[in-house]
């Protein structure tokens, strides 16, 4: 149970020990106001059972403290029976205040004080920008942590909802994931959400469900913390992701330093010289530094065919964009037609290829009419190539197993900087 819960839980108590001071005020009258009694004693009753049911929603039934609220609730039965008793309701008043007395006690015992921290993903590819932080919330005993990956959506060239996605399944082992469809965001309102995804219904190639919209996700958590995906290869921000709606709706977004935590100021000022974000950005630097550092350290973990094909040879890590793609993008296949047969004659040289996650889908939606272009020179590469294809949803292995980078001028630049080896970036005009 989250914090922001259980302090729900201990006000609706504050509430009826108020209430009891004004019934026992009201029962000390000569006359009693019947009306208005009952309708306290309703209102509390109803305040009572609400505890019981969140508790019983979260921690099941048995609890000491559901047990205390039944009697608590048959003692305010018994006191509508006593009204015209004073000796009666005398005695009454003195029980409820006694439960109200065990029911809080009760109620520290059975709902500890912790944090509920809560992580959306959507693709695993991108866990990276959120991995370290994950780690760092595991370390804290006083804190439940949950990583529950969303589903998320294709869009067609009409951004209608294609094709539905969820990649639990593809999270490292040591990541224990929870349902979306298990977790009840209103009920249970955790303290602190982090999410890397902040387009809300912006993106043009997927969308995440609209339930996990920053918009919406703001309505049952505290704190809503954004941390980019991406990170500046020594460029500045792009205006699109500065003024993204994630960033409106979050409480908290992780920044690089503060040169970029200033370019962000700088787009709000230029189209909403009203708002003041500055509080709300922290430059704390990027999970996905922490992560290429350690990917960079010792041997990394790669499939038994990247160490036949790379056996003997220097392994180039070819990565492709999509900016570079949707700035020129049938020059751009040319480029990838021509890169690819190069180094299928190299006997020094092996291509190890990592297209953009959302390459394929970006295609589809946006560059429908080369979609199947881009399809035959993927297929050629993968069978007829001799190279190494990786989709998978994590990018350290090819960052650690490389030898030199290659490619687009994209946020992977500055971080396979990291590692200390050779950079090149590609010019799609040069053959």
């Amino acid at each position: 149970m989250s914090r922001t819960v259980r302090k729900q839980l201990f006000s609706t108590i504050d509430l009826l020990e108020g209430a009891h001071k004004v019934l026992e005020k009201a029962l000390l009258k000569n006359s009693v106001n019947e009306p208005e009694i009952m309708k306290l004693l309703a209102d509390s009753q109803e305040a009572a059972i609400q505890v019981g049911t969140t508790i019983e929603s979260l921690y099941g039934e048995g609890t000491s403290t559901v047990k205390e609220l039944e009697l608590f609730c048959e003692s305010l039965y018994q006191l509508t029976l006593a009204l015209q008793d004073p000796s009666a309701r005398r005695g009454q008043v003195k029980e409820l205040k006694q439960q109200l007395g065990r029911i809080r006690r009760q109620l520290g015992r059975d709902v500890p004080d912790r944090l509920e921290v809560v992580f959306l993903p959507y693709k695993a590819s991108m866990w990276d920008s959120l991995e370290s932080v994950w780690k760092a919330a595991g370390e804290d005993e006083e804190a439940d942590v949950y990583v529950i990956p969303i589903p998320y959506y294709d869009r067609k060239p009409d951004l209608s909802f294609g094709e539905v996605h969820h990649e639990g399944e593809l999270f490292p082992d040591e990541v224990e994931v929870t349902d979306y469809g298990s977790y009840n965001f209103e009920l249970r309102r955790p303290d602190m959400v982090f999410i890397h995804n902040p387009y809300d219904d912006g993106n043009y190639v997927t969308s995440v469900h609209p339930y996990f919209y920053s918009e919406n996700l703001k309505k049952f958590t505290e704190k809503l913390v954004y941390i980019p995906y991406f990170v500046c290869a020594g460029e500045s921000v792009p205006e699109g992701m500065a003024l993204a709606k994630g960033v409106w709706n979050a409480d908290y977004v992780i920044v690089q330093n503060e040169s970029e935590k200033e370019q962000y100021i700088q787009h709000f000022k230029k189209h909403f010289p009203q708002v003041d974000i500055s509080s709300k950005l922290l430059p704390l630097g990027s999970p996905k530094f922490d992560k290429v550092r350690a990917a960079s350290q010792g041997d990394v973990e790669v499939p038994k065919e990247w160490r036949r094909k790379a056996e003997g040879k220097k392994v180039i890590l070819y990565n492709t964009s999509l900016g570079g793609m949707l700035n020129e993008s049938e020059a751009y296949l040319g480029k990838l037609e021509r890169v690819f047969h190069f180094f299928a004659k190299r006997e020094d040289a092996v291509l190890l290829w990592r297209p953009h996650p959302l390459m394929e889908a970006t295609f589809s939606s946006m560059r429908p009419e080369l979609y199947e272009r881009y399809k035959r020179v993927k297929k050629w590469f993968i069978e007829n190539g001799n190279g190494i294809y990786d989709d998978g949803p994590d990018m350290y292995p090819a960052m650690g197993f490389s030898d030199a980078y290659y490619g687009d001028w994209s946020s992977l630049v500055r971080l396979y900087q990291e590692t200390g080896k050779p950079v090149m970036v590609q010019d799609i005009e040069v053959e």
